[in-house]
């Protein structure tokens, strides 16, 4: 499983980035997690609001920071 977390670099973004990373530490699945800070490669994924999160290259949420119980619900699907 691969992760992205998409965001030019504001609080929001490195917050998602921090949860997402707790979040996979707790898992126990393994999981690659990429920051992805190009705006091209941002816009195109379609994103229009960051921090986004990616799972496999399918965007699961943008515009909003999520918390650690929400991306470990992303992650067990």
């Amino acid at each position: 499983m691969k992760i992205e977390i998409l965001g030019t670099g504001c609080p929001k973004c490195k917050k998602l980035y921090e949860n997402t990373l707790a979040a996979v530490q707790t898992s126990g699945v393994s999981v690659q997690v990429e920051k992805i800070e190009d705006m091209e490669k941002i816009i195109n994924y379609g994103v229009l609001s960051t921090p986004a999160i990616a799972i496999d290259g399918i965007i699961k949420s943008a515009g909003k920071l999520l918390s650690l119980d929400e991306i470990k619900a992303l992650i067990s699907k």
